[in-house]
């Protein structure tokens, strides 16, 4: 003790509210970090964005990918992402409708699906008519991302109506809850041939064993993938937001086949 100062009892004093100060601390640097909310079928391009973005700024935060649907559904029951990139309009704009967002955000690309085929498969993919009725009645499992939640799974049923091949294809079809699994469903062969994102089928991973076709874009709706803000998103998810829209990002998507907006 010196000067009626005893240590020990110091300690004994400040030690719950040095704690406290430290649970408090650790909140509020938790609650600054984003989470960004990613469409499946952006995932390769997201992660050549997220490293130039990083290259370039300071900043902290988490990336969760999933379906559209899956992903609206979350953040309807509260979970807390900051920024929405999706892989179509309509289920950002309901998030728009629902007063949810900063504003009704961007289109960022407009994107392509296209049939997959594992190289090993043995199916040839040709772009005529009668070279599709040919790979669909080869194969025995068909993959698709389910068109209720995922975007592209949506496409893939418009563009096999409208050509005239759902009775081939529908009793063959295998669902994923996402166009990832789908199209890994064909990567690793528990799929013949499948329906994927066109950026997807251009990863490297996947091209290395499997081969692609682009289909006509006219026999679907446009999809057009919007991506929103949500409000009271912190500083990293705003400058994500505004790069995503910079030549630097749109050089990207394009090199992932992604077409731009006018």
């Amino acid at each position: 003790m010196l000067l009626g100062f005893d240590y020990d009892d110091y300690m004994t004093l400040i030690k719950p509210i040095l704690s406290l100060l430290f649970v408090i601390f650790c909140a509020a640097a938790h609650a600054q970090v984003s989470t960004i909310a990613v469409a499946a079928n952006m995932k390769d391009a997201f992660l050549a964005i997220e490293k130039e973005f990083k290259a370039e700024n300071k900043a902290n935060f988490r990336v969760v990918y999933g379906s559209s649907g899956n992903i609206t559904a979350q953040i309807l029951n509260g979970a807390p992402f900051s920024l929405f990139i999706s892989a179509d309009e309509s289920y950002p704009l309901e998030l728009v409708k629902r007063k949810m967002t900063v504003d009704e955000g961007k289109v960022y690309a407009i994107g392509k699906i296209a049939l997959l085929s594992k190289k090993s498969s043995g199916i040839t993919l040709g772009s005529s008519k009668a070279d599709l009725i040919k790979a669909l009645k080869q194969a025995n499992k068909i993959a698709i991302a389910k068109p209720e939640l995922a975007p592209y799974g949506k496409a893939a049923v418009d563009y096999l109506k409208a050509e005239g091949l759902w009775d081939l294809a529908k009793d063959k079809l295998v669902y994923g809850d996402n166009i990832s699994i789908a199209t890994m469903y064909v990567a690793s062969g528990a799929a013949d041939i499948g329906f994927t994102a066109l950026s997807l089928a251009l990863s490297p991973g996947i091209a290395k064993e499997t081969q692609h076709l682009v289909l006509n874009s006219a026999l679907h709706e446009p999809i057009q993938q919007r991506m929103v803000l949500m409000k009271n998103a912190p500083h990293d998810a705003v400058a994500l937001y505004r790069f995503m829209q910079s030549p630097k990002a749109q050089g990207i998507l394009r090199s992932f086949g992604y077409a731009l907006p006018q």
